[in-house]
């Protein structure tokens, strides 16, 4: 039984660096075409080109936002799990969720 709850542990903490990583990725990408759409209009570009790079943008915008949403659940899954079974606490798995959970900001 144990190790089925530990199992449970490692999962949710790989769930929650998976979709940290994400939404980092997704924000990295938002930026680049922020650059990218100012470049197109610095550089007096097509303006259907520049139209589309702020649809890319936007959808990039909504990614960020998705991304979060799902990154502040799993991140309350992984809190609950570990409160419900602090039994565990000893286990290495249990310590490297606290340390998942710590490294993970959800500043909204």
């Amino acid at each position: 039984m144990a190790d089925l709850k530990i199992r449970q542990i490692k999962i949710k903490t790989g769930i929650v660096r998976r979709l940290a990583k994400e939404e980092i990725y997704y924000k990295i990408e938002s930026k680049q075409q922020v650059e990218k759409v100012e470049r197109l209009k610095a550089e007096a570009g097509c303006e259907h080109v520049i139209w589309k790079q702020m649809e890319v943008l936007q959808e990039s915008k909504m990614m960020i936002q998705d991304s979060h949403r799902r990154l502040a659940i799993a991140h309350e899954d992984l809190i609950n799990l570990l409160e419900t079974e602090v039994d565990l606490d000893v286990s290495e798995e249990y310590k490297e969720a606290l340390n998942v959970l710590d490294s993970v900001k959800l500043d909204g």
